[in-house]
């Protein structure tokens, strides 16, 4: 159990130790029934959250409302919050996210799309240029992921998190945080920043799949790894629109 316990601790900080502790002395408990997770299965396990994703994008998105807009944020917000404190339900709180998910990202296109055409095919190419950009990076050791660079990449995710939330928050009230959604050197700027973060957790997703093999987490971590990539792309993919439509508003 001390590679386990190594994996859970510190390379998935979102889990709590002690209940993947207890989940992986279950499963393996049960003899020749403990199955553990690979990087193959956790690909599949991705491809197949991509494809229910991208199902319910085609349809928000040729039928866009903002019911759908909202069921999906919230919907997608509900099941990460579910696998994230109980990780043995991923195998199908990661599909039931990938329905939700797939809400939000075709009505939010589609809204693009309307008023910048062209612009979701550039940021469809931009995001799997990223991917397969940063895949390179991680398997040819460029950057090394390291207990320093992912705790600093955890901070800075989360301060954009913050950012955004106080954003959201405050524009309730009618107060917009400067530049945040704005053009100009500094609203790119920040975009740039942000998307900078966001593909640098790409490195992170891809150590995941990587650890918890060596470590032979259970099974049911293909589908948390899959999903954390998954919730890694929407976003990229969504910091890619932002940027593209402020440029072109310049």
């Amino acid at each position: 159990m001390s590679k386990k316990s190594n994996f859970f601790e510190s390379r998935n900080p979102i889990l709590k130790e002690s209940t993947l502790n207890k989940s992986a002395s279950q499963a393996m408990a049960m003899d020749g029934d403990y199955i553990p997770m690979t990087i193959s299965g956790a690909i599949n396990k991705t491809l197949i959250l991509f494809s229910i994703m991208m199902l319910t994008t085609f349809c928000s998105f040729l039928m866009p409302t903002m019911f759908l807009l909202w069921t999906g944020i919230i919907g997608g917000l509900a099941f990460v919050l579910i696998a994230s404190f109980k990780p043995h339900t991923s195998a199908w709180s990661a599909p039931g996210y990938a329905v939700f998910e797939g809400l939000f990202v075709g009505t939010i296109s589609a809204i693009y799309h309307a008023s910048f055409g062209g612009i979701v095919f550039q940021a469809v190419i931009l995001t799997f240029g990223t991917l397969i950009t940063m895949l390179f990076i991680y398997r040819t050791g460029l950057i090394k992921v390291t207990e320093k660079f992912r705790a600093g990449i955890i901070m800075a995710t989360g301060a954009v998190l913050i950012m955004y939330v106080m954003g959201f928050i405050f524009s309730m009230f009618g107060v917009y945080l400067p530049y945040l959604h704005e053009g100009g050197i500094m609203g790119i700027g920040i975009s740039l920043v942000v998307i900078v973060i966001a593909a640098l957790n790409l490195l992170l997703d891809f150590d995941n799949f990587e650890k918890g093999a060596e470590a032979e987490a259970p099974q049911y971590m293909e589908w948390f790894c899959a999903m954390g990539l998954l919730v890694t792309l929407v976003w990229l993919y969504i910091e890619f629109l932002r940027l593209l439509s402020k440029l072109q508003n310049d």
